[in-house]
């Protein structure tokens, strides 16, 4: 038996988000500081610049994939096994990684007991794969980990505009099945849109999608009927997501053309 406070509200950390089995431990306060780094730490916690952990609760009833090196603690009776079932798999995989960027192996976690990952600055999301009509693609290096009822595949574009054009690469990696996946955010929760469509579309002005429902159809298209339509009113070509399905959009990660207003004397 196992006793824990990682559940337990300290002056240093809190659970701040919880979907299925799995659970977000942010510090609050960066207390193992020294005096010459204490403003800069209260600073970026201020700006919400935070250490976080996952926490994943296991109890016999399925496992949890993670990105390989993800893990900080096993509690309990828990066992790790790789994701390879064989030569021909392993190939499979070793592609897939070399054309995604995600790591070959992830390793496999079951049993009973508490898997806690190793603390990040980066911002965490939970997303439930039934809100994706059970598959979603992820931008590369997002994927942290996820229930083991879901599969992890390699999707090509279909249209070669759509990678070219669209600065998102030829692959990615698309979450298909049932369960929570865990990812990795440029930015936080709460400066994501969310856009659901039926049977509509969306146009973005550049690479500001870092997931998207694997139903849609994403091509590279001009802003007007015509290149000089399109190049007279400056916006030129843009990513657009056609169909049924949902898109998440980080419309300020990309802040380097933003003007920024002149002070005033």
């Amino acid at each position: 038996m196992v006793k824990t406070n990682l559940f337990h509200s300290t002056n240093a950390h809190k659970i701040v988000a919880e979907m299925g089995r799995f659970s977000l431990l942010e510090y609050e306060r960066d207390m193992s500081i020294t005096p010459q780094t204490a403003s800069i730490a209260f600073f970026a916690s201020q700006m919400n610049i935070r250490k976080k952990q996952v926490i994943a609760e296991l109890n016999n009833d399925g496992g949890v994939i993670l990105q390989a090196g993800a893990m900080q603690m096993m509690i309990g009776q828990l066992q790790a096994a790789t994701n390879i079932k064989g030569a021909g798999d392993l190939m499979k995989k070793f592609i897939g990684s070399k054309v995604t960027g995600e790591t070959m192996v992830k390793p496999r976690y079951q049993g009973t007991g508490l898997l806690v990952l190793e603390p990040t600055y980066k911002y965490i999301l939970f997303e439930d794969l039934a809100n994706w009509n059970g598959s979603m693609v992820i931008e590369d290096e997002m994927f942290l980990a996820c229930d083991d009822s879901i599969n992890m595949k390699v999707t090509a574009r279909s249209t070669l505009s759509s990678a070219v054009l669209g600065n998102e690469g030829l692959f990615n990696t698309a979450l298909v099945g049932q369960g929570i996946a865990v990812l990795e955010s440029p930015v936080p929760a709460e400066e994501l849109i969310t856009i659901d469509l039926e049977k509509d579309m969306v146009r973005i002005d550049g690479s500001m999608a870092i997931a998207w429902s694997s139903s849609l159809e994403f091509t590279v298209e001009r802003t007007t009927k015509t290149l000089v339509g399109s190049v007279a009113s400056g916006e030129g070509l843009v990513n657009v997501y056609r169909g049924t399905g949902r898109v998440l959009v980080a419309p300020v990660s990309q802040n380097y053309g933003i003007a920024i207003p002149k002070p005033t004397k």
